[in-house]
């Protein structure tokens, strides 16, 4: 676990330019940044420092860096712009800064990139000049935020928004990780959304059972992940929770527990399946391809948010998301860990596990191989670096316990109970 948590680790401290603080997407030449990948590093600084994977005077300089570029890069309609109304774009070119592939200002990469900045400031808590820049720097980003602009009009947020064409279609409905948008939403104390926007957000939820599990259903398991590594889930219950007498933590655990069942019945007769090889969520993969394969007719794709049980699923697995689910299930998730290690799949690499494997494409070839990605990815490597040591020390989860922000946003949110305490509403009564 130790070398797993700092290989891990590693993407960002190479993937990174020092000069302005971002991280690329993935280890693919050429690629631009990810706001969400940057989030996730900001969040890793502490645990690298913690765990002596670098000194605490890099990790102030790398976070100083990060939240200087976002504080004074190009907020505007401008297309090549970072961002706009406090939001950033999804990509950014790693050098300028100004935004790529004609991507989306995004809403839930911003909160992914804010959940790491409000990290750092509590973090970074001494009385030192660093130490109080990065808590101004952090509120004030944070406080720039306009999150009822993203409704644009509507009572859910937008997916994003672009400057040429505006609002994007979608919005946030159904349980997914934008849980993380509203309590960051909820919170701010300049531009905030509605109280309201919470429980018309839950009432499009769906609650199935699955296999022998009563869960509040998502397919890919980072969206059980995604919010749980800032936030600490256990024994907190909104409303709708305290309905189904869950948590959002409990939830996640049955979650994992069916990906585990999903891949013991394997449906679709996938290689490999079993008890200590499963993780579906969305990573790498062998495609776009289809093969017939052993007389089946077989749909591999790439970069895809798959899902179990009801899908999509093309045989790939995600070897990271097993290990960002250790908090919840530990007794299935380091069996899995044990097996994939087996395979040696960090083998001659300084990133830790590779993003995904298929076995089924394998069997195209003679003798049968495992198809491995060739890339890693922020998304993928932050949770494993942050999953593993809310497990071992809750350090993430400890620090935003402090956050008033989240707070503040838990409880407009109607959250109470645990560590929380009581709602205002339970001491009226």
């Amino acid at each position: 676990m130790d070398a797993l948590q700092k290989e891990a680790f590693a993407y960002f401290v190479h993937e990174a330019n020092p000069l302005n603080g971002l991280i690329a997407d993935k280890t693919e030449a050429g690629s631009p940044a990810s706001i969400a990948a940057v989030g996730f590093a900001l969040t890793c600084y502490p645990v690298g420092v913690e765990r002596g994977f670098m000194t605490r005077a890099d990790a102030v300089q790398r976070t100083l860096a990060t939240l200087r570029f976002f504080q004074n890069s190009m907020q505007s309609i401008d297309a090549d712009a970072t961002g706009y109304k406090g939001f950033y774009y999804h990509f950014l070119d790693m050098i300028s800064g100004k935004r790529v592939w004609n991507c989306e200002l995004s809403t839930i990469d911003t909160a992914l990139l804010l959940a790491g900045v409000l990290t750092a400031a509590e973090y970074f808590s001494a009385d030192g000049a660093d130490d109080r820049e990065i808590r101004e720097l952090a509120d004030a980003l944070y406080r720039r935020v306009d999150w009822a602009w993203a409704q644009s009009g509507g009572s859910a947020v937008t997916l994003g928004w672009k400057p040429k064409s505006g609002f994007l279609r979608y919005r946030w409905q159904g349980y997914n990780e934008a849980l993380l948008i509203y309590l960051l939403g909820l919170g701010s104390p300049t531009h905030p959304l509605p109280a309201e926007s919470y429980p018309q957000w839950t009432a499009t939820y769906q609650w199935r059972r699955s296999y022998d599990q009563e869960v509040l259903c998502a397919g890919p398991l980072f969206i059980h992940q995604f919010p749980h590594i800032w936030v600490d889930f256990r024994g907190i219950q909104d409303e709708y929770m305290r309905g189904k007498h869950s948590d959002y933590f409990e939830n996640s655990r049955r979650a994992t527990l069916i990906q585990q069942q999903y891949a013991l019945a394997n449906p679709a007769n996938f290689a490999g399946y079993g008890e200590n090889l499963w993780g579906i969520s969305a990573s790498d993969g062998p495609g776009p391809a289809t093969y017939s394969i052993k007389g089946t007719k077989r749909r591999f794709f790439g970069y895809e948010a798959r899902g179990a049980p009801e899908g999509p699923d093309d045989g790939s697995l995600a070897p990271w998301a097993v290990a960002a689910s250790l908090p919840f299930a530990p007794e299935i998730v380091l069996p899995a860990l044990r097996n994939f290690e087996s395979l040696k799949l960090r083998e001659n690499d300084p990133r830790g596990f590779k993003a995904t494997i298929n076995a089924t494409i394998g069997e195209r070839s003679v003798p049968t191989s495992i198809w491995v990605s060739p890339c890693h990815f922020g998304i993928n490597q932050g949770p494993v670096v942050l999953m593993l040591e809310n497990h071992r020390t809750g350090l993430l989860w400890s620090l935003m316990r402090k956050n008033a922000h989240l707070i503040r946003g838990l409880r407009r949110a109607r959250f109470a109970g645990g560590w929380l305490g009581v709602s205002e509403s339970e001491k009226a009564d």
